[in-house]
């Protein structure tokens, strides 16, 4: 992936303040099941409050040097560019978020959150959350590495940002509350794989204005997005598959909203409410 120039204003390096409490030690497999009952529709907290505290290791010193914070500054930097131009495009003005990196556990707008819960974008402060402890599950725990599968992640959430600052979110989080569970999974599915389609149209912007795009990069993200398909956690988990419980889409859906906003590059191509 190559990606250059500047560094976005909007991170906000949190890690060693003392916010919440750290993941326990040697814990990646509770993280990892943590992670799949929060993907699963579940709630996490059943797994992490289960376990107790111990140090995750000392994070880099405030304002040290540290190739994965500078890169998820670059991309978040990057997405702000294109989305700030696709917004012009069709009139809007874009807000940008902010991008919260933590180690542990953080306290945001949305309530107390641990890292086990992966990556997240809370709407009622604009901002993204991710410990870069994730980048290293996702790497080993569900075999998706890659700098590509990285900058997915986070343009992943940024999408749930547009989605929040186009109404999208509330809209659905109102039909969420007339439904039964089955349907508030299937709104909460949509919802996901529109942002994974969204995640798609940032590379194909970036790569038309910046060239970042390198050969394997897209198989990457495919990858990532596959990786972290319902179908495959359950499977993984349980043996079996409960469709009607999903709420991020199944492997073959991630990959190709991801694909269809790669390729098109269009907005309109990512209404997954009509679909």
């Amino acid at each position: 992936m190559q990606l250059g120039g500047r560094r976005s204003d909007n991170v906000i390096d949190a890690r060693g303040r003392g916010i919440g409490l750290p993941v326990v030690g040697g814990g990646l497999g509770m993280a990892v099941l943590a992670l799949v009952v929060y993907l699963l529709g579940g709630d996490p907290s059943a797994v992490t409050n289960m376990a107790p505290s111990a140090p995750q290791g000392a994070p880099a010193a405030p304002g040290a040097p540290e190739p994965q914070s500078d890169f998820v500054s670059v991309v978040l930097a990057d997405t702000e560019d294109t989305w700030n131009e696709v917004f012009r495009e069709h009139g809007r003005t874009y807000e940008d978020p902010q991008l919260v990196l933590f180690t542990g556990a953080v306290e945001s707008a949305c309530g107390f959150a641990q890292q086990a819960m992966g990556p997240f974008y809370c709407p009622r402060d604009h901002r993204v959350y991710i410990d870069l402890a994730f980048y290293r599950e996702l790497r080993e725990r569900f075999h998706a590495p890659g700098d590509f599968a990285q900058a997915y992640v986070i343009a992943h959430e940024v999408g749930h940002h547009v989605q929040n600052l186009l109404g999208v979110s509330d809209q659905v989080s109102s039909a969420q509350e007339r439904s039964g569970r089955r349907g508030a999974n299937a709104l909460s599915v949509r919802l996901e794989l529109q942002a994974d389609c969204y995640a798609g149209l940032w590379a194909y912007h970036a790569d038309r204005a910046r060239r970042v795009v390198e050969p394997g990069d897209i198989d990457e993200a495919l990858n990532a997005a596959s990786a972290i398909g319902d179908d495959r956690l359950q499977r993984a988990t349980r043996g079996y598959v409960v469709p009607e419980s999903f709420t991020h889409g199944s492997s073959a859906q991630r990959s190709a909203w991801f694909r269809r906003g790669y390729e098109s590059g269009r907005m309109e191509t990512c209404n997954t409410f009509q679909s």
